[in-house]
């Protein structure tokens, strides 16, 4: 017997058909390569690589027109002067308007004016460990790290001493040293492992990062640091954001690291990525920590680590950048 489907219903079907082709169409699917065969296409690819001046070159102009590094990549009088409103990049419909509070705490113009040659932009995978790659590290002309890694003794030999630039994510500021509301002291003793460096927080993108990071300015102030905290600039964020959703990744959000090595792409000479392996096995298919420090995992379905990865390993093969995946050449024997 044959039935007929009421109008109303094949409408629907219809307009639901046509909404999972634009979705395709937009997003396509498809199959992200498994860890073994990202092992084994790394490994074909081996210790060849090529500097492709032209490339970089051609890269950092990329940069410039969608994101501006030099002059956006953090709050500054110069770009956000009293009274303009900071539109949030992490938060819809939330802004922030510059005042009398908060101007005084913005650099006058972007630090890093003066063309940077070999940059380091070190990860925190668990790839680094038992790498060797802290003389390599250490011999950058300016090396930028994520989220206030540890750089005790025991990790020396593997990811260096010296940092310029270091970012600190408000959680941080909260779950580390209970949000700065008790007491300053741990925090402003434990920066010290980073020297004079720039220390850059995303205060403006999501609402309750706001006020850890302000605190975190003032506790550095007033002890007479040497160090210089930096706003990252929700506008420099957001672009680098549609920048590489428009090469391919979907997230929630970039990482940290795929924020630091775009910077230093638009920076920098030469830029050199270490501990950017977001593997479970390392390329003898051991199994690896997720950080160098410890193996706790980040949230599930907020970065799309493998992705950045991917797009990180074309430019490696392209000449634009160089990764450094296992034992460095100039590991101690």
């Amino acid at each position: 017997m044959f039935v007929r489907c009421p109008r109303s219903k094949l409408s629907v079907w219809a307009a639901l058909c046509v909404l999972v082709l634009c979705w395709l169409y937009i997003y396509p699917v498809y199959r992200l390569p498994s860890d073994k065969e990202i092992v084994n296409e790394v490994l074909r690819q081996g210790q060849e690589w090529k500097k492709n001046q032209t490339g970089i070159h051609l890269f950092r102009n990329l940069l410039k027109v969608c994101c501006d590094p030099r002059k956006m990549f953090a709050v500054t009088k110069e770009n956000s002067p009293l009274g303009k409103v900071i539109w949030y990049d992490g938060e819809l419909f939330h802004s922030r308007t510059v005042n009398n509070d908060t101007y005084p705490l913005f650099v006058q113009e972007t630090p890093l004016q003066a063309p940077l040659k070999r940059c380091a932009v070190v990860g925190n995978g668990g790839v680094l460990k038992r790498s060797g790659c802290g003389r390599d590290i250490d011999g950058a002309d300016f090396i930028l790290r994520c989220n206030l890694p540890p750089l005790s003794k025991e990790y020396t030999e593997d990811v260096g001493t010296r940092t310029h630039l270091v970012t600190a994510n408000p959680s941080i500021i909260e779950k580390r040293f209970q949000n700065l509301l008790w007491s300053r002291k741990a925090f402003v003793d434990g920066m010290r492992a980073y020297g004079a460096s720039y220390i850059y927080m995303p205060a403006f993108s999501m609402k309750p990062g706001t006020e850890p990071s302000l605190r975190a300015y003032h506790a550095l102030a007033d002890s007479g640091s040497s160090q210089t905290l930096l706003f990252a600039n929700p506008d420099f964020l957001r672009s680098v954001g549609g920048f590489w959703k428009a090469r391919g990744i979907h997230a929630k959000r970039l990482s940290t690291g795929l924020f630091l090595a775009s910077l230093a792409l638009g920076l920098c000479e030469d830029v050199d990525l270490y501990g950017f392996w977001p593997f479970s096995v390392d390329l003898e298919e051991r199994p690896i920590s997720h950080h160098y420090y410890d193996n706790v995992l980040p949230f599930s379905g907020f970065h799309a680590m493998p992705e950045e990865f991917l797009q990180l390993w074309q430019l490696h093969k392209s000449g634009i950048l160089r990764m450094h995946i296992g034992t460095c050449p100039s590991a101690p024997a």
